[in-house]
């Protein structure tokens, strides 16, 4: 029976279940000191003076680092999306000459304990001046640090897309549509925050991270070069990741100050942020608002879009560079056809604090706009908002579908897609008539009910390349290498499931090793979903290989041709004689080691796509919003796992729906954040959370790659927000009503008496 398509039990379970699972904050060693981050009490200001005489007095004390004492060591540096003129908005891993966010790192503590560091920390003073913030993204551009620099504003870049003939998209439309739309700010909180420990050992003169996660190559390679070593100096070792979401792994001041101290002075060190550090200084993401014009027919066909958006990226540019905006800026259209497309997207600097990517980065929010406008057209056309949808669909007959713009570096084609039939099968799985029937009934009888439904388009499968090494242990199980990450999604099981296809070893016996830079040459890590399609199909690659190489040497071992020879059960048979030999006798006998590798190279993304469809209940008297029925349908091309897929999902559906309903940093008027702890930043819990229906699809696999997958771990969040404002505002029967998120009871209510 084929491993590709069954829901088998995760094989990274059994540590986590039995209490062996080791994070960041479990790793110790001998000797070690804690750094503790003094960080800005204000939103912006100059620094005039840091006094840390007392601080380095106190017993226990080693070191205290202000940017004079690293003053060597440059900007943060970018990952991914570089946009010129980004370079002077990179962070430094400690303020200098100004703050820019309450948060921002100051000074660095180092002491024998945790204790006597924080008690350290409290002793610094930090004599900053403060300056008024900027905290709207739309407003007029203002100086980045006006003293070092007046003539740097607070907008490094604008990214424009566009194609087709706007001019007579607008001159024949029946009607114009104009929308102002705004996603709130809210990051992904995973259950583990962040910590490291560096260790660097002097006789080798290797120097450890522990507590990697995400991108650990690209990070090992960022912090050889900020400390001008070798990368084959620099180790990362990733060990189990509470969760990720996008926010996890990205380099950060403190991953590049533990690591930086470790070398020079020494001594091993280590740093765990606690939770109120971990709100106010961890990646935030969304924050963005959209003022769009449409111009429609009477069918409610849009014939050209128009969009200017504003991205809060916060005090500085972090590693993500512009990828949030690039990719709200090329996938707003969707799975719709929309001759005429034009977009600016504004990337602005405030003094919050910095945002990068959260799970479905730039797609929870244009799908949010995306959607509001195509109700807003059935609004305005009075015409049913499964219709408007479905007359602008790209036909399956026009797949692969040529989109005119790139999206991260990469053209946007769409490369399958059955989005009429997508939608036809998810309305029959939620009966839709008779559930509008039973919806107006409920709402003739009192209650606020209402249906809403979103389209939406994911990306996955980023290239460039990924690598995967493979061989053959003498207990005759086999293990994988790879430079993937684990953030939780099962990669161990599905690389597992992949080899044990190709070569019939039970997956118990495939052990997948990962996140160690030392292991393998090449590593991308985890993001932008694309471990499934591309580690996987690198792996698939090195298991043909395998099976090619173990058939070669064992032809001459069983005295047969190797025609005459197959791979069944991880053993090659002969079906001349009927005998048999395993791997490991196979690499024993022969003297050769019984290894390869798959190296699986894509010059262009892949395109899932799905469907959400929310049932809510809204309670006028306290304007509280109740999902009471949601359904994800998603088509992935192939699933490897459909348990873990479904997982996925649903997971990503509670993201969703905390940030459609709940989620949201806000800020006074003088930049200090209100939401730094759970009492104020408030996230979904079982309560909040109704059953998640999932239809699972695999109706277009992608011809981009030898399994035909596509990635599944951001489809079950994209559409929330979009899907429960439309059932928000058709429970109130108030069209247009939800042009914001949250859904705050208390902006409810606002919206409610207006």
């Amino acid at each position: 029976m084929s491993a590709i398509g069954r829901s088998l039990k995760r094989l990274e379970d059994r540590p986590l279940l039995t209490g062996e699972g080791r994070f960041a904050a479990d790793n110790r060693a001998d000797g070690q000191v804690h750094m503790r981050i003094v960080r800005s009490p204000v939103a912006f200001g100059r620094i005039l003076d840091i006094e840390t005489e007392e601080a380095k007095s106190l017993p226990g004390v080693i070191a205290v680092w202000t940017a004079a004492d690293i003053a060597d060591l440059p900007p943060i540096d970018f990952r991914m999306t570089r946009i010129a003129g980004l370079e002077p908005y990179r962070q430094h891993v400690l303020a200098r000459d100004y703050v820019r966010y309450v948060g921002d790192p100051v000074v660095a503590v180092f002491a024998e304990d945790p204790y006597a560091a924080e008690d350290a920390a409290e002793l610094v003073f930090c004599d900053i001046e403060e300056e008024t913030p900027c905290l709207d993204a739309t407003a007029d551009p203002v100086g980045f640090m006006p003293a070092r620099d007046p003539a740097l504003l607070s907008e490094p870049a604008v990214i424009t897309k566009s194609y087709g003939d706007m001019e007579a998209a607008f001159a024949g439309a029946a009607a114009v549509i104009e929308m102002e739309l705004k996603v709130g700010r809210h990051t992904g909180v995973p259950l583990e925050a962040r910590g490291a420990l560096a260790v660097h050992d002097l006789e080798t003169g290797v120097l450890t991270m522990y507590g990697a996660a995400k991108v650990p190559h690209y990070n090992r390679d960022s912090i050889a070069r900020m400390l001008g070593l070798k990368p084959e100096q620099v180790r990362l070792s990733e060990g189990h990741v509470g969760g990720g979401f996008g926010i996890r792994g990205e380099l950060y001041p403190e991953d590049v100050l533990v690591c930086a101290a470790a070398y020079r002075l020494g001594v091993p060190v280590k740093w765990v942020e606690d939770r109120r550090e971990h709100l106010m200084a961890a990646n935030h993401s969304r924050d963005q608002v959209h003022r769009l014009k449409a111009a429609v027919d009477a069918n409610g066909f849009v014939r050209g879009l128009v969009d200017t958006f504003y991205t809060d990226q916060g005090g500085y540019v972090r590693t993500h560079g512009g990828t949030v905006s690039d990719l709200a800026a090329a996938l707003l259209p969707g799975p719709y056809l929309i001759p005429a497309y034009h977009v600016e997207g504004h990337i602005r600097l405030t003094n919050k604090t910095p945002s990068g990517t959260y799970r479905a980065p730039g797609r929870y929010e244009t799908t949010f706009v995306r959607e509001r406008l195509m109700d807003a057209i059935a609004s305005r056309l009075a015409l049913d908002p499964v219709e408007v949808r479905r007359v602008n669909l790209i036909p399956e007959d026009r797949m692969p579908f040529d989109r005119g713009i790139e999206a991260l570096g990469t053209h946007v084609l769409y490369d399958s897609g059955k989005y009429h039939d997508l939608l036809d099968r998810t309305l029959a799985r939620i009966g839709y008539q008779d559930l509008k029937a039973d919806l107006a009934r409920r709402r003739a009888a009192g209650e606020a009910v209402g249906l809403g439904i979103a389209f939406f388009v994911e990306k996955s499968g980023l290239g460039p390349h990924d690598l995967v090494t493979m061989s053959v242990q003498s207990d005759d199980t086999i293990e994988i290498v790879t430079g993937a990450a684990s953030v939780g999604q099962g990669i161990e099981t599905v690389m597992a499931q992949i080899c044990s296809d190709v070569l019939g070893v039970p997956i118990e016996r495939i052990r997948v090793i990962h996140g160690q830079t030392d292991r393998i040459s090449i590593g991308f890590g985890a993001f932008a979903s694309r471990v499934t399609v591309m580690t996987g199909s690198a792996v698939k690659m090195a298991s043909e290989a395998l099976k090619e190489k173990a058939i070669a040497l064992a032809a001459p071992l069983l005295q047969a041709d190797v025609g005459a020879l197959t791979l069944e059960m991880g053993r090659v048979v002969s079906r001349d004689s009927g005998a048999t030999i395993s791997l490991a006798e196979i690499a024993a006998q022969s003297g050769e080691d019984l290894d390869a590798e798959g190296l699986f190279r894509a010059d262009h993304m892949n395109y899932p796509y799905g469907i959400h469809v929310a049932q809510v209940r809204v309670d006028k008297a306290v304007c509280g919003v109740q999902v009471e029925r949601y359904l994800v349908a998603y088509d992935v091309g192939r699933a490897i796992n459909p348990m873990l897929i479904e997982g996925q999902i649903v997971g990503a559906a509670a993201q969703g729906i905390g940030g459609a309903l709940l989620e949201e940093f806000v800020y006074s008027e003088d930049g200090q954040p209100l939401a730094t702890s759970f009492a104020d930043y408030l996230m979904p819990t079982c309560h909040e959370m109704p059953p998640v229906e999932v239809l699972l699809r695999e109706d277009a696999p992608s011809p981009q790659n030898p399994l035909g997958v596509k990635g599944a771990g951001e489809g079950g969040i994209t559409a929330v927000g979009a899907a429960i404002a439309a059932a928000v505002d058709d429970a109130l029967d108030r069209p247009g009503l939800i042009t914001s998120l949250p859904i705050a009871p208390s902006r409810l209510h606002a919206l409610l008496r207006c």
